[in-house]
């Protein structure tokens, strides 16, 4: 039976990293994901796991060691956030190309500068073509959930690739909320052992890990780690149904909320989609207004085809990113989501808007604002503000 607590979403991962027991975590503190490996290591010193604790000078140094580590033949993860991911640049490349299948724990928040501690998706989205699969948690339950089924996803014989869980820096890591957590055993028997194919220290085989690859090899490289990545889409959606099983908690590449008779939807990632959700029942209480949400939650590999199709019959889509790309016309969610919808050749009016940078709040109102632009634009099919910031200050109010 499912165990009750209350929990912040550091917490949550951090006893998910304690029922799985990992065999190696190096980590090095920065805000706000320090937690982690602090109970982690609290949790080693208290004799409940045997995890080997790895202090590195620096975040770089941290993706080395787990490198080193996994490449060895143990299981392996770490935590970061923000300017720490980008530390780890090199690195996140190397774990991608070398097929080491390490979790990384990543607690979003914005990249300098200005210097900020908050919540914002730019550390992530900057690593979106790393190599790295990418999950994304809306609450704490989620957060603790996707944790649970990233060693299987990136342990399986077909995907062996490094996975990224995400959560909201301070909104969802250090928030507290109710969460349901699994017994041990059946974590246990989920996420199973780990038991390498090939590694460093099999005494009985022979083989290099990241040798220098010259031209004759380098694009096959990339091109196995496309198929792996491909793969790793049938992977993902096998493990959310093996975790419905022992669980009954449902998940997929995203969650349609209010989808089913919906015109106008906004397309979204993280926590800021209980706000929509909010704003969803309000509106179809006192307007009747058909809308709806799809909320993210696997974006690489990014789910094109699905996600087209559960868009196919709106009016109007608004995009909300919660990281600047600085392209001509969309963030990285507008981005893949416009490709997905031309693609299925979808006629669908889109636009798309930056929201809650360095942790700026979203509200409902908000929200309601950004239906009713839908609204507008569906009627006129004219977008007049396709590059723009929700909750911008303006000059005036300067």
């Amino acid at each position: 039976m499912a165990i009750r607590e209350r929990l912040s979403g550091n917490e949550a991962v951090s006893y998910a990293i304690k029922q799985i027991n990992p065999d190696v975590m190096p980590a090095f503190p920065i805000t706000p994901s320090t937690e982690i490996p602090q109970y982690v290591a609290n949790y080693i010193a208290n004799g409940e796991i045997d995890t080997e604790f790895i202090h590195v000078e620096s975040e770089h140094s941290s993706m080395s060691a787990a490198l080193g580590a996994s490449a060895a033949g143990a299981r392996t993860l770490t935590a970061t956030s923000s300017c720490g991911l980008a530390l780890m640049w090199e690195e996140l490349y190397v774990a991608a190309s070398d097929r080491l299948p390490i979790v990384l724990a990543l607690v979003n928040r914005a990249l300098t500068g200005p210097i900020n501690i908050n919540a914002d998706h730019s550390d992530s989205m900057g690593a979106r073509d790393s190599g790295w699969i990418q999950i994304y948690a809306e609450s704490n339950q989620e957060a603790y959930d996707n944790f649970l089924q990233a060693f299987p996803i990136a342990e399986h014989k077909d995907v062996r690739l490094p996975v990224m869980i995400c959560q909201d820096g301070f909104i969802t890591s250090h928030g507290v909320e109710n969460i349901l957590l699994e017994e041990d055993d059946k974590v246990k028997a989920f996420v199973g052992e780990y038991e390498p194919e090939h590694y460093l220290l099999n005494a009985k085989e022979t083989m290099a890990v990241g040798p220098y690859a010259v031209t004759n090899y380098y694009m096959e490289t990339k091109r196995a780690q496309r198929q792996a990545m491909i793969n790793a889409k049938k992977v993902i959606m096998e493990m959310a149904e093996k975790f419905e099983a022992m669980t009954g908690r449902k998940y997929g590449f995203f969650e349609s909320y209010r989808m089913e008779d919906a015109e106008y939807a906004i397309v979204i990632i993280g926590s800021a989609a209980g706000t929509c959700k909010a704003a969803i029942e309000k509106i179809r209480e006192t307007t009747g207004k058909k809308v709806g949400m799809v909320k993210i939650r696997v974006f690489r590999p990014f789910p094109e085809e699905e996600l087209a199709e559960a868009l196919k019959d709106m009016k109007a889509i608004a995009v909300l990113d919660r990281a600047e790309m600085f392209s001509a016309t969309s963030g990285p969610l507008g981005a893949e989501v416009r490709a997905a919808l031309y693609s299925a050749k979808s006629q669908a009016e889109l636009v798309n808007y930056f929201y809650g940078l360095g942790g700026r709040d979203i509200t409902v109102e908000d929200f309601k604002e950004v239906y009713e632009k839908l609204e507008t634009i569906a009627q006129t099919h004219r977008i007049t503000d396709m590059y723009s910031y929700i909750g911008l200050r303006s000059a005036e109010e300067e």
